[in-house]
């Protein structure tokens, strides 16, 4: 009998590998930027640790609002947004569909779900395809590409591709890191499972299930259990540190115990995958019945709604590029040359659960966010791939801080936008290097925030034009939205705020030194970043909350193209609840740009950062 085996091919331009925010973010960027794309996808939904498999919410540079003018922008703040939009309860699986409605609607951009890579393909240092198995239909994948992106998470295909990596921790004496460990070893962070439970207004028994592992309060004195929302840590001494760590591990039974932790014992995280989440299932059902059974805790209401039984990773392989970005960096707040990226999380080491003895985690905190550099983002074995994600070219100490989603998200849509790039000049990565200024602009205008640098772009005429407005308030003038910065930065708001709202509405107008063909006006409004606005099953993080889209956003107006004072084009904006705006027109002569705000979301002012114009 003949062996039956479905087999199909395709091409493409640039093949991302995984479908976590980051490479998510990296194919959408790419795809944007006129390169034909593929992602694939092992799973059936999108996010990663944010999907409704996971749920873990996304934490980045704003350290949960600590400092809030870092929010994370671009696609990722997009994406929050659209799903503020819809989803006012904090429903998983209408995350899931923003996701998945933004890939399937997205021009030049194929999706393959349920699809797995098993092996890559090499022609001397580049990966030429790599083979994928699709489960639901059966089917092998030959899919081949110019430019490969590994946002796997594990680092997969970099792995298979023999590309160097690293695992654990280096010696403090390879990279000088004060708070590397003596010797180099091969402790890592470990994978968790999350829950989320309810409290029913009455009492709700829980039975033990015959797997279950046995915890006591002893072993758990130093992990915060309780669903009252307490802390038995004493953190008024003078050490900073531990004083956020025992708020930090303040958390209540509602959410789940971020610190059910636990990271194998082999060489390879990954090969301990299933018999750690085999462990995980039955810590997690033992901690819930020592938090129910096993003495008060103030759960006796409380019931388990959903349990997840998909493990979110923390940490396995990081691949090395042409930089390993080193602690050093991150707390000297290092502005780089080639920087693309940026993170500002702490320095943030988890341990075992089983460790009883210690705190769950290690937190380093600083001021301010560092840059990564584009370095970081290649490998340096491979000639056309990039990496995306917590995989990029680490130490430990610094992955500690850039391995959060925020960061992860913004790394992978500098990758996406790089690999387009490379298509258009005909390069690998490397390649790049020689266009890092247009890169790094081209971020911007994308609504990445780049600390250290400002919109300098050549092609905006908006720099150059003469702004006025029908009203402003003193220390928030119109002409900030041409100063190259569109968020608040060291205490400056950066924005045109209006004196309230006329009937009439209020209008910005920019005048063009000498009549230019115009074809695109892009517009950044101010969502107030100092408001949270991720999915998250912490109550606590809820609360932070503001039901729909920030009231800041402005959501009706009107642009208008004018010659020696006459309207020649007009586009109309209605319902509007992004920060990035785009509004395209067919290309004309013009030496006037009016814009006619009508309203927001609900505040009553109108807040604009930036303007840009565009031939």
């Amino acid at each position: 009998m003949a062996i039956r085996e479905k087999r199909k091919q395709a091409n493409y331009e640039v093949v991302v590998v995984g479908g976590g925010l980051s490479g998510m973010c990296a194919a959408l960027a790419a795809a944007r930027h006129g390169a034909k794309t593929a992602l694939i996808q092992a799973r059936h939904v999108l996010g990663g640790n944010s999907s409704s498999e996971i749920r873990m919410h996304i934490c980045g540079a704003s350290e949960n609002m600590k400092k809030p003018e870092l929010e994370e922008g671009g696609i990722l703040y997009e994406l929050m947004l659209e799903n503020k939009s819809r989803n006012d309860y904090f429903n998983y699986s209408i995350w899931d569909m923003v996701l998945f409605e933004k890939v399937k609607k997205q021009e030049n951009l194929t999706v393959y779900f349920n699809t797995a890579m098993e092996r890559c393909t090499l022609s001397g240092n580049r990966i030429t395809e790599v083979r994928c198995y699709q489960q639901t239909t059966e089917t092998f994948w030959d899919i081949a590409g110019d430019i490969f992106v590994d946002a796997t998470g594990n680092g997969s295909l970099g792995y298979y591709a023999g590309a160097s990596y690293r695992q654990g921790s280096e010696s403090r004496e390879e990279f000088g890191e004060p708070d590397a460990p003596e010797k180099a070893d091969n402790h890592r962070m470990g994978n968790t499972l999350l829950f989320k439970a309810v409290d029913r207004g009455t009492s709700v028994n829980f039975k033990r299930p015959s797997f279950a592992q046995t915890f006591t309060e002893e072993q758990l004195r130093f992990r915060n259990h309780a669903a009252k929302k307490y802390s038995t840590f004493d953190d008024s001494g003078s050490d900073d540190d531990y004083a956020r760590m025992a708020n930090y591990s303040t958390s209540s039974v509602d959410y789940g115990y971020w610190w059910i932790e636990v990271p194998g014992n082999k060489e390879d995280i990954v090969d301990e995958y299933e018999e750690i989440r085999d462990e995980l299932v039955a810590c997690i059902y033992g901690i819930w019945d020592h938090v129910k059974n096993g003495g008060d805790h103030g759960a006796e209401n409380f019931d388990l709604e959903w349990v997840g039984m998909m493990p979110g990773m923390r940490e396995s392989r990081r691949l090395e590029g042409d930089y390993i970005l080193v602690e050093q960096d991150i707390l000297s707040n290092r502005i780089f040359p080639d920087a693309v990226a940026y993170g500002g999380w702490a320095m943030d080491n988890h341990v075992s659960l089983f460790d009883f003895d210690e705190l769950p985690s290690t937190v380093k905190c600083f001021e301010g966010a560092y840059t990564i550099p584009y370095r970081c983002f290649y490998s340096k074995d491979l000639e056309n791939m990039y990496m995306a994600g917590r995989i990029i070219s680490t130490s430990k100490q610094a992955f500690s801080s850039t391995r959060v989603m925020g960061t992860c998200a913004i790394g992978g849509q500098a990758v996406g936008t790089a690999a387009a790039m490379c298509i258009r000049y005909g390069c690998g990565p490397r390649g790049i290097a020689s266009h890092m200024e247009e890169l790094q602009q081209q971020l911007l205008k994308d609504d990445c925030y780049l600390p250290g640098y400002h919109n300098t772009d050549a092609g905006d005429l908006a720099l150059k034009a003469a702004v006025s407005a029908s009203s402003e308030k003193r220390e928030s003038p119109c002409t900030n939205v041409v100063n190259g910065v569109s968020r608040e930065e060291k205490g400056m708001a950066n924005l045109w705020e209006s004196d309230g709202i006329s009937p009439e509405g209020e209008t910005l107008t920019l005048t063009l030194k000498t009549p230019e063909k115009v074809s695109q006006v892009r517009l950044t409004f101010d969502p107030n970043f100092r408001y949270p606005i991720k999915l998250t099953l912490s109550d606590r993080r809820r609360a932070q909350q503001r039901i729909g889209v920030p009231p800041e956003l402005v959501k009706d107006y009107d642009v208008i193209l004018l010659k020696d004072g006459t309207p020649i084009a007009q586009k109309s904006v209605r319902g509007n609840y992004q920060r990035l705006n785009a509004v395209d027109f067919e290309t004309c002569l013009c030496d006037q740009v009016r814009i006619c705000f009508l309203n927001t979301n609900g505040c009553k002012d109108i807040m604009v950062q930036e303007v840009r114009i565009y031939s």
